[in-house]
């Protein structure tokens, strides 16, 4: 079973995989953000690229033909729109934004090690199975052959696109990699279908923050929900799980909803960062507090931002719905005694422990996410699965099948 299911390399995972974008690493924390506007991504990759002679070593993409100069270049990281937010939230940046916005992208750039691993395209799913598991969140993969002469001069017009030495490329994630489990699920009976209790895997100590507290208490709890793809779980006094802040829908957010950060609660951020612009009230507190805390400097940003623009939409009361306890259904939202402004990104993709490993990954894929929270039948929050959860399972698998 083993042996057919990895008799394909890493390069099939490649086919219809855009090339990526590159940043440089000598780029400005607003030249991140420039790029961020422009990527399909949420992320966009940060490479390190310089002279070198004789070689780059240590696998690096080598684009020389004749040995001598050659332009050496290596993905060093990952960006995304939390990463600047959380760094506007900073103490030291509060009073002046714009000027932080001026420092190079090593500021942000986060510093955990091996989180993008460079991959050769005959490598084999085993081995990226491997790295994932390791720590990595995405794996560089080349995609295209050394390039001709007339490529080259295309490269010097685009420099954005991640094409180093002759060579282009992609980047695979958890999702990728699982999506190709899901179609060899048959290799996998019978765990795909056990229950997430049996398999063991629903991770108990998830981040989560009280929905009246201040947004701004969980802004730590945020990048660490970027380092392990998750989010942060908004729950009440009792422990029942109302929603989330999810690095996902912030990323999708400008940088002006720093602001709302430093001056909401977790509630009001939630309904804050959902679809169709934030709620005209609130967008009102926001400019309010700023001015209470003497914040001049992030209140232009803020008040300059079309994101300040408040949407109407949001203060209706035909918004708000009755919540549902059903176990079956995969969204919650609460009522109005929650003030619930809380829709699509603010629902909390959730599951029963006795869900089976096959209907939570279609249910994570089905919403582009990399988990799925775990709650009882009264809605409490049990924990959460992930992908690295589930990749293990499919890993062990396959050491007591070989």
């Amino acid at each position: 079973m083993a042996v057919s299911l990895f008799s394909h390399d890493v390069s099939d995972l490649c086919l219809g995989k855009p090339a990526l974008r590159l940043l440089s690493l000598s780029a400005t924390v607003a030249d991140a953000l420039t790029a961020l506007k422009f990527s399909d991504d949420y992320f966009v990759s940060v490479w390190d690229c310089r002279l070198a002679k004789n070689g780059c070593g240590g696998g690096d993409v080598d684009g020389s033909a004749d040995g001598g100069d050659f332009e050496c270049c290596r993905c060093v990281g990952k960006l995304c729109m939390v990463d600047v937010i959380c760094y506007l939230c900073r103490d030291e940046n509060l009073l002046s934004p714009s000027a932080a916005l001026c420092a190079p992208i090593s500021e942000i750039l986060p510093q955990i090690p091996g989180i993008v691993m460079h991959l050769e395209p005959s490598a084999s799913l085993l081995d990226a199975i491997d790295l994932v598991l390791q720590g990595a969140q995405n794996l560089v993969v080349p995609i295209k052959a050394k390039l001709g002469s007339n490529s080259r001069r295309k490269q010097l017009k685009n420099p954005t696109n991640a094409i180093h030495g002759g060579r282009e490329f992609c980047w695979l994630t958890q999702e990728d990699i699982i999506r190709y489990l899901l179609s060899s699920i048959g290799h996998f009976s019978p765990i795909a279908a056990l229950s997430l209790d049996n398999l063991g895997i629903i991770c108990t100590n998830a981040l989560s923050i009280n929905y009246h507290s201040p947004a701004s208490s969980a802004i730590g709890a945020i990048s660490r929900c970027i380092a392990n793809q998750t989010s942060v779980a908004v729950v009440d006094a009792d422990g029942i799980l109302i929603g989330e802040i999810s690095p996902f829908a912030l990323a999708r957010c400008d940088k002006a909803v720093a602001a709302a950060i430093m001056t909401l609660s977790s509630g009001d951020l939630m309904a804050y960062i959902d679809c169709g612009g934030p709620p005209e009230d609130l967008v009102k507190v926001v400019k309010a507090r700023l001015k209470e805390n003497n914040l001049e400097g992030m209140l232009q940003e803020f008040t300059n931002s079309p994101s300040s623009i408040g949407s109407p939409s949001f203060t209706s009361s035909s918004s708000d719905e009755e919540f549902s306890p059903s176990p079956s259904s995969r969204k919650y939202r609460r009522s109005s005694s929650y003030s619930a402004r809380i829709t699509r990104r603010s629902e909390a993709i959730v599951c029963h422990p006795r869900s089976s490993l096959i209907a939570v990954i279609i249910q994570a894929i089905a919403h582009r996410v990399n988990y799925v929270w775990v709650i009882e039948d009264d809605c409490s929050l049990i924990g959460i699965v992930t992908f690295l959860d589930m990749l293990k399972v499919f890993r062990e698998h396959l050491e007591t099948s070989e």
